[in-house]
């Protein structure tokens, strides 16, 4: 898997969707930045969210587990090479869906957050969308709901404190093409979606959770 992400680096640097939007312009709220605090950006892809919390003054580390990514760190979520509490907050950005281990990687987020724990992910929709999901990226493993995002955060002992819904638009072919979807399956993948897709466009829905440590 880190060989293919690092191979799609480019794409997600210069991916709209991922560069910029109302998402990331919440998800950086949430994060409460400000001069002085120390934040890590978890899968950071593209590098948008460290870009935009430097930008607030933050210093930010990032990790990855694709060294095409060019992170600070090379290191899946599931295994954070940092001791505990070392940063104010941690973030992570449209990318919990592709984790094998989506309860470890939340609790090891947790444990290294002195503070915060931020993510924004897509929602879970329904078993066609994730099967359209899996044929167009076989990275991808799950999107969850509302509630399932608040147990697994509440369960790594944190309190949830704010939750927003969001709809993100994406073009379709570029959706595709920027995993390089193979024909065949990007004709199974536009059939799955079927009424979805109106002009060539999909909306989707995502959430940004914050969650704050209870007990630090």
């Amino acid at each position: 898997m880190t060989d293919i992400w690092s191979s799609r680096a480019d794409a997600f640097r210069e991916s709209p969707t991922h560069r910029e939007g109302p998402d990331l312009d919440l998800l950086v709220e949430m994060c409460e930045p400000a001069p002085g605090v120390k934040a890590l950006d978890v899968a950071t892809g593209g590098g948008h969210v460290a870009r935009r919390l430097r930008d607030e003054g933050c210093t930010v580390v990032t990790v990855d587990p694709a060294p095409g990514m060019q992170p600070d760190v090379v290191a899946r979520a599931e295994d954070l090479p940092f001791e505990d509490g070392s940063f104010d907050v941690v973030a992570c950005r449209i990318a919990p869906h592709h984790f094998r281990d989506i309860e470890r990687a939340v609790a090891e987020m947790a444990r290294v957050a002195q503070r915060l724990v931020v993510i924004e992910d897509n929602l879970f929709v329904d078993d066609e969308v994730e099967e359209a999901e899996r044929l167009r990226d076989p990275t991808h493993v799950r999107c969850y709901s509302e509630d399932e995002w608040k147990r697994l955060l509440t369960d790594a002992g944190l309190e949830v404190e704010r939750a927003e819904r969001l709809e993100r638009r994406r073009d379709v072919d570029d959706w595709l093409a920027r995993v390089e979807t193979p024909e065949p399956d990007a004709a199974r993948v536009k059939e799955l979606l079927g009424g979805r897709i109106g002009d060539g466009t999909m909306t989707f829905p995502s959430i940004v959770i914050r969650a704050r440590q209870s007990q630090r």
